[in-house]
């Protein structure tokens, strides 16, 4: 099981979705301020989200913020064979 890492920084990629398209939106203003490469996207098919959008970054921290952010549903970090779980909100 090889991770996946982003050629240029040797940081890992993510995928975070969401509850909300707000919280999506939110979530990529952070990663932008603190200059962290994201991209808004469709949640892949196998993910499963509510609202139907994520951010896939790329970061040596599963969790580039402060926190988890509060509208966060999961993070998995993006791996050859598929997704690793490294964070799902209690509530999903």
């Amino acid at each position: 099981m090889e991770n996946l890492r982003s050629p240029l920084l040797n940081n890992m990629v993510y995928i975070m979705t969401f509850y909300s398209h707000f919280g999506a939106v939110r979530f990529k203003r952070i990663c932008d301020e603190k200059q962290i490469p994201a991209r808004m996207m469709p949640v892949p098919r196998n993910l499963s989200s509510s609202c139907g959008t994520c951010v896939r970054y790329e970061s040596a921290d599963a969790c580039p913020a402060d926190k988890w952010p509060e509208e966060a549903e999961q993070a998995v970090e993006v791996q050859d064979d598929g997704y690793h779980i490294c964070y799902r909100a209690k509530n999903s």
